[in-house]
């Protein structure tokens, strides 16, 4: 079996670390002024922001399980 330091801890770093410098940055975006959810262009790139994150959080899991257990 591989350890968990090769597989599992770098997957928590990327989208831990990395998830808490996306949810600062949109944060700011808010607060700045810089995005106006009023506005339908707008909601649309958030809602893809957020949901890019997801996404490829769920797609890099999906596939070190299959690295790992197939």
């Amino acid at each position: 079996m591989i350890p968990i330091t090769h597989t599992w801890i770098p997957l928590l770093y990327l989208y831990g670390v990395g998830g808490i410098f996306f949810l600062i940055g949109m944060i700011i975006i808010r607060k700045s002024g810089a995005i106006n959810l009023k506005l339908k262009r707008h909601r649309y790139w958030y809602r893809v922001l957020i949901f890019g994150y997801f996404y490829f959080l769920i797609f890099h899991t999906f596939f070190t399980l299959v690295g790992l257990y197939w």
